[in-house]
């Protein structure tokens, strides 16, 4: 998505920076995990085909991500190769996805896939980093997240967040959360993370 590609999004722990060609390594080495492929429902690409999927999300006006950087590692270093432990991501579904409304609805996606990086919830301050962008830079009003009936931590998550199970299906171990936007759980959100958006230069 063009929109962001000249955005990133700084937290307290973390902060979101546009999926650029240098990151396509390391993301690619990421996904030869069985592990985060299993997570992620995804099926392992090769270098040539990570490079194209880069581009995919830099140019389609449905796709948002942010790539996430483990913030003091980043401080200490310059180096976000060094500091960049996960991703983060909203598609936009088209009407016909939506239901019985004309709601715009986003299906958001966290991964942290740097071990270290886990239990520290920068996965939750990505998240509703993330979140607040969507509903204010996308006008998203209804969210979805769906995740394996297996990822007790990503259930906990998302309920926690005021996220509502609508849909399980047993035989892809999948179930679906949604939550709709209103001001109140913005500014929840808004008590929760600190969000600063600031202009991105990609060095």
């Amino acid at each position: 998505m063009r929109l962001n590609e000249q955005l990133q999004l700084v937290g307290t722990n973390v902060i979101l920076v546009p999926y650029e060609a240098k990151h396509v390594q390391k993301y690619h080495r990421w996904m030869q995990s069985e592990e985060l492929q299993e997570l992620t429902a995804s099926e392992p690409l090769t270098l040539e085909q990570e490079y194209a999927m880069q581009q995919s999300w830099r140019e389609d006006d449905d796709k948002c991500t942010f790539l996430i950087l483990d913030k003091a590692i980043f401080n200490q270093t310059g180096d976000e190769i060094a500091a960049l432990i996960g991703d983060t991501n909203i598609f936009l579904l088209s009407p016909d996805d939506d239901g019985d409304d004309d709601l715009k609805t986003g299906e958001i996606e966290i991964m942290i896939a740097e071990q270290p990086a886990r239990g520290k919830r920068y996965g939750w301050e990505s998240t509703l980093m993330m979140l607040a962008f969507g509903a204010k830079m996308l006008a998203i009003r209804r969210f979805r997240a769906i995740t394996k009936d297996s990822n007790a931590k990503a259930i906990r998550m998302f309920t926690k967040m005021g996220f509502r199970e609508v849909k399980r299906v047993a035989v892809f171990q999948e179930v679906t959360f949604e939550k709709k936007v209103d001001d109140a759980w913005l500014e929840w959100i808004e008590r929760e993370v600190s969000l600063v958006i600031e202009p991105y230069h990609n060095e």
